[in-house]
């Protein structure tokens, strides 16, 4: 079994179990780290399909930019401070 498989599915048990009590703001703190990249796409797209269909927040802390939608706000930081602010 690949690793990325077995992470995968932890990833979306950890999802299902944050989604179960339909809260209005997710926050998702490197949700894809260690996932090969077709499980990523699929943990972002729980994600993403929640907040569509909750019309919840979604806060995601990543380092992958092909996450990112039009009308996306993105805030970087560097040394812990605000170094940019955008709208895709």
């Amino acid at each position: 079994m690949e690793i990325g498989r077995v992470s995968s599915g932890q990833q979306r048990v950890a999802i299902v179990r944050a989604l179960v009590k339909d809260p209005s703001v997710v926050l998702a703190d490197e949700p894809t780290v260690n996932l090969d990249r077709r499980s990523a796409d699929e943990v972002f797209a729980i994600l993403r399909a929640y907040q569509s269909e909750a019309g919840c927040t979604l806060i995601v802390v990543t380092h992958d930019r092909r996450f990112l939608r039009p009308g996306d706000r993105i805030v970087e930081i560097e040394d812990g401070r605000i170094s940019s602010e955008s709208v895709q």
